[in-house]
């Protein structure tokens, strides 16, 4: 068994990429039925705060310092990027949203054995569909879609639940030296940072199976 643990954000581009490449790798990978993917939690700014008003465009020129016309123009290759791999991305409908909610519905999902599923309905949502993805409707739709029961997703929603495990995934990425997302990491053996080709992740795949 190869258990492959991927750290990420739902509001970041480079990880549904990522996500994108390591599924063409594990396509062709031919011990994918022994392979294990569980997703683990990362927040870029945890201290966002939800502004469905603000573009992506203005978030990025204030947090990164750039113009207006930097944070289009820089966009705009992460769209080409993410075309390549087959998704659509529409960033000028991107609501800029925290994820701490998301996260916690995430780890829910884990425990129910629908990571997966609910992972590519929020990367979607968020960046192919110009959902917000803090709203509790939203949220609870999506979980629905992912095959997760309404009435307890809603209760995680509705709680603090599950932001114990949002933070210790969080810590356990600063212990191991996450610097930035997505990571993945290989039967505790060995990691691969960033939206690399395929081919990266099936060599991974390839050299954690003869570890």
């Amino acid at each position: 068994m190869i258990h492959v643990e991927i750290w990420s954000d739902v509001a970041c581009p480079f990880c549904y990429i990522g996500k994108r490449r390591f599924e063409q790798a594990l396509a062709q990978f031919p011990g994918r039925d022994e392979v294990k993917v569980t997703w683990k939690s990362f927040q870029l700014a945890p201290d966002l705060v939800t502004d469905p008003s603000k573009s992506i465009y203005q978030y990025l020129a204030e947090r990164k310092g750039w113009s207006i016309e930097q944070a289009r123009e820089i966009n705009q290759n992460v769209v080409r990027m993410a075309a390549a791999s087959g998704l659509h991305y529409q960033m000028d409908k991107i609501v800029v949203t925290n994820t701490r909610n998301a996260h916690r519905l995430l780890q829910f999902a884990k425990q129910q054995g629908k990571g997966d599923a609910l992972k590519e309905a929020l990367l979607n949502a968020y960046f192919c569909e110009g959902k917000n993805t803090d709203d509790k409707n939203t949220l609870l739709a999506l979980a629905t879609e992912a095959g997760l029961s309404e009435s307890e997703s809603r209760d995680v929603l509705e709680s603090n639940r599950f932001n114990d495990a949002v933070d210790a995934d969080i810590l356990e990425a600063q212990r191991i030296g996450v610097r930035g997302v997505p990571f993945f990491v290989f039967n505790r053996s060995f990691a691969i940072s960033g939206a690399q080709e395929s081919d990266a992740f099936l060599e991974g795949l390839e050299k954690a199976m003869v570890k």
